[in-house]
């Protein structure tokens, strides 16, 4: 199915294609079609109306269910959703033809004018720490907006500042989340404050299954700056400390390594004068007080007082499906973590319980190795209720510890499952360590149906 603007001509200004309609292929056209380019969208899937509406209102070309090549090699260059894989049939079409390919955050920086950007990426922890940063520069009252993989695409909230002639304001300030599939799209995208949270083996499929090719796809975010800008990272991260061995000109900007020494009996300490209260903060466990820290470190670098920046620690909300605590039930707590989709994510989850823990886990295998899992169940976990299609690899990988264990295939049944093993005081962990898609839509469907389940055993 084609959609276009009555008597739009091809060919009168440059052609940009945007492979992939969703918020950032979405964002990318509209801010194309501003900068003047003749733009046309193609999606193998389903464009969603909402998505159609917007196109159509600003005169964009479409297609969607096919990706017809006639329409997207004429194009002088191609705006790529990071969901497009390099081996597909389209992108070895255009790869063969020599077109120029960047991705939506690429088009962004190029248009976004005098601002500040801080870009955050990492295996683990990415949202929560963009959301917090983003709410201590919000708290303190600056010019800061959020975006990238949370959020308004970049694309899109340059575009409304392209649109309101706000490019010039220099007090504008950016906070991004950006992945390893966005990052390998960018070309000159240079952020000002550039944050790597932790490596940990994900998405291998698409690094012909080898953690040296993702590893080298993070350490983008910094390949741009220069000397005057701030690159964040974990000090006690193997894989990042490695990388940096070997690459010393990875990074070419002053570094700041926060260390596990920073952070103890609930403060976080930075250099010998600082130090912030997080006990009684909403962000529990080691893994979010790293995260709080890397955060408070971009206050603290765009002029954020510790006072308000301790302040607005206490006053932040988690994001949803990340050891969110949707509900008691007699004396039981009930904790969605549907986030933690590999075995790192669960590993922060176990370590941050502090009560006996009934674990929820199971959904789409992505070639899991659960022994660093152990330690963790042993301590933390009095039973285990598998929740998928096939849970024989779960169900193997943790007999030998003698748990009691039960399988089950939907959410629902999952905390009826664990209601009859927990007892008041105890708390049931929905931490799955893998994807979702065997029974629900996404993590978040996951999650969701997780918090009704718990809001059934309630009324």
């Amino acid at each position: 199915m084609i959609g276009m603007k009555k008597n739009a001509k091809i060919g009168e200004n440059p052609r940009c294609v945007i492979l992939g309609s969703g918020e950032s292929g979405t964002g990318a056209a509209l801010l194309a079609k501003r900068q003047g380019f003749d733009v046309f969208v193609s999606d193998k899937g389903v464009i969603k109306e909402a998505y159609k509406k917007q196109l159509d209102a600003h005169g964009i070309a479409w297609e969607e269910g096919q990706h017809t090549l006639d329409k997207i090699l004429n194009a002088h260059e191609i705006i790529k959703s990071p969901g497009i894989p390099e081996k597909s049939e389209v992108m070895q079409a255009v790869r063969a033809k020599g077109i120029n390919v960047i991705g939506e955050i690429e088009l962004g920086y190029r248009y976004a004018g005098k601002c500040t950007i801080v870009a955050i990426t990492g295996s683990n922890g990415k949202t929560t720490t963009t959301m917090l940063a983003y709410h201590l520069l919000k708290h303190a009252g600056l010019n800061v907006r959020m975006g990238g993989n949370v959020g308004n695409s970049f694309a899109t909230m340059v575009y409304e500042d392209v649109h309101r002639r706000q490019t010039e304001d220099a007090s504008r300030i950016f906070v991004l989340e950006v992945s390893s599939f966005q990052l390998d799209d960018i070309q000159r995208f240079r952020p000002n404050i550039a944050m790597l949270l932790n490596i940990t083996p994900d998405h291998l499929d698409r690094y012909d299954d080898k953690l040296e090719n993702y590893v080298r796809s993070k350490f983008r975010i910094g390949m741009n700056q220069k000397r005057g800008d701030l690159f964040i990272t974990h000090q006690n991260d193997e894989n990042i400390a490695h990388y940096m061995k070997e690459h010393p000109e990875a990074v070419k900007c002053r570094i700041e390594r926060v260390r596990k020494s920073d952070l103890k009996n609930g403060y976080i300490r930075i250099g010998r004068s600082l130090a912030f209260d997080i006990a009684n903060t909403p962000l529990k466990g080691p893994h979010n007080a790293f995260n709080a820290a890397c955060a408070i470190r971009v206050a603290l670098r765009l002029g954020v007082e510790p006072g308000v920046i301790e302040e607005g620690l206490y006053y932040f909300t988690p994001p949803p499906h990340r050891l969110e605590k949707v509900g008691e039930v007699n004396g039981v707590i009930y904790i969605n973590d549907s986030k933690a989709t590999n075995v790192d994510s669960v590993f922060y989850a176990l370590q941050a319980m502090d009560t006996p823990t009934v674990w929820i886990v199971g959904g789409q295998d992505k070639g899991n190795d659960y022994s660093p899992l152990f330690k963790w169940v042993k301590k933390k976990v009095k039973a285990i209720v598998c929740m998928g299609v096939d849970n024989s690899k779960i169900m193997s990988a943790f007999k030998k510890l003698k748990k009691p264990m039960t399988e089950t295939r939907s959410a629902e049944e999952a905390v009826r499952a664990a209601m009859g093993f927990a007892d008041e005081g105890d708390t049931v962990l929905l931490s799955p360590a893998c994807a979702s898609f065997d029974l629900f839509k996404n993590y978040e469907d996951r999650g969701e149906q997780f918090r009704i389940a718990v809001l059934k055993l309630k009324n």
